[in-house]
């Protein structure tokens, strides 16, 4: 046999026990989650902000950046809903890398899934306990949701991810809104028949069990820019883009018709300091049609407290160990610039 079973996990129920949500948090959690669901559903015209690291790498500085988010949260609370990025996952298609925390809760030593499934569920109490603030992941892999399934406010499904069965049927069970990318290739139609089956009800095993769900009504669309077949970054943020999804939208039989807007990725095409450009541009789209501003419900930023990023081990405090990021002082001014535009 190849597949070499190492060690059992323990189950999310044993975790959940170590480490659980206080009564205070699930209160928290409870509330932004309706405030959140009222921006998706149209009953809100905030706009959300999906902001924080490319991957949640150390815990100290992760709840530093945090804390001064949660500061800023005070300050655009009339107009931004924060949904901080604590993403404990990090996709390798090549296999080499830092896979984040789940797979390695600390960068410099090796995997340890055990211990990395208690870090990142500490991480993710530790933070609402110290902010306030409920936060977002990427569902990388299925089997991660039970551990985190009561903590999180906002669920992101990959661009490699958003064709796979399992995530699909998965994300159709979760009561919080869970965002499809668009594929690499760029192809609206996969990006939206993964919200067709993400709103559906379906019967399927997950975790050694039968599983049936209602359907996720606040599933919807990210867009997060391509890869055209010469390897080259393919932006979807324009005007045109947004105008084009509104279009495609009326053709789909989905509630909520919402998208949010990734500024990283293959839209700035990795270049981090890019992306106030391009969310002002976003903004721009919004003030000059109803029909975008409708649709976009927010924007996605990766963020740190340093600017760019390092290998592991650098030393840099704050700076990202995986794609570069926009530094703080950008990242304050970018927040309170989108309040005024607002």
């Amino acid at each position: 046999m190849s597949l070499h079973m190492v060690k059992s996990v323990p189950s999310p129920e044993e975790i959940k026990q170590a480490h659980p949500m206080e009564k205070e948090l699930v209160d928290i959690k409870a509330a932004r989650d309706a405030e959140i669901k009222k921006i998706f559903t149209g009953e809100s015209d905030k706009f959300i902000a999906i902001i924080g690291p490319c991957s949640a790498d150390y815990e100290v500085s992760v709840l530093d950046y945090l804390c001064r988010l949660a500061k800023v949260q005070e300050k655009v609370q009339d107009k931004i809903m924060i949904i901080p990025r604590i993403y404990t996952n990090k996709p390798r298609t090549n296999g080499s890398g830092y896979k984040g925390m789940l797979h390695q809760p600390n960068p410099e030593n090796k995997p340890d899934f055990i211990e990395g499934v208690k870090a990142i569920r500490k991480m993710h109490i530790k933070a609402i306990k110290e902010t306030g603030l409920t936060a977002a992941d990427e569902m990388l892999y299925t089997d991660n949701w039970p551990y985190l399934e009561d903590i999180l406010s906002y669920v992101a499904i990959g661009a490699r991810s958003v064709e796979n069965q399992a995530h699909r049927l998965t994300a159709s069970g979760i009561d919080v809104p869970v965002g499809m990318k668009n594929p690499t290739s760029g192809d609206y139609n996969v990006m939206l028949n993964s919200c067709v089956a993400a709103q559906s009800k379906h019967t399927f095993l997950f975790a050694g069990y039968e599983t049936k769900t209602d359907g996720n009504p606040l599933a919807h669309c990210i867009l997060r820019g391509s890869v055209n077949k010469s390897g080259q970054s393919m932006a979807n943020y324009h005007y045109e883009d947004l105008k084009l999804l509104s279009d495609m939208y009326e053709k789909f039989d989905l509630a909520n018709p919402a998208c949010i807007v990734d500024a990283n990725h293959n839209n700035s095409g990795k270049q981090w300091n890019e992306q106030p450009r391009i969310v002002n541009e976003i903004l721009h789209s919004m003030r000059h049609s109803a029909e975008v501003k409708k649709i976009v419900k927010g924007v996605m930023v990766e963020s740190y407290i340093e600017d760019g990023n390092q290998p592991i081990g650098g030393g840099c405090y704050g700076k990202s160990i995986t794609d570069p990021c926009l530094g703080w002082e950008k990242s304050e001014e970018l927040l309170l610039s989108m309040a005024e535009q607002l």
